[in-house]
C-alpha cells in the first residue's frame, strides 16, 4: 500500500492535467454515451424477446 503523500502527489499531477472540456466535446461525450445506452438496451430488450419467445 502506497503512501499518503505518494497518493497525493499522484493526483496533484493529474490535477494540474485537468482542464474543463469545451461545448462541442461535451456535447460529443454526451452524445456517444446516449448512442451506448440505447444500443445496450436495444441489445437487452433483442435478448429478452428471444427469451421470451422460446420459453414459452
Amino acid at each position: 500500500m502506497e503512501s499518503p503523500k505518494i497518493f497525493f502527489n499522484k493526483c496533484l499531477r493529474v490535477w494540474k492535467v485537468l482542464r474543463k472540456p469545451s461545448k462541442q466535446e461535451f456535447l460529443t461525450i454526451a452524445k456517444v454515451s446516449a448512442v451506448g445506452i440505447l444500443v445496450i438496451g436495444l441489445v437487452g430488450f433483442i435478448v429478452s424477446t428471444i427469451i421470451r419467445y422460446f420459453l414459452k
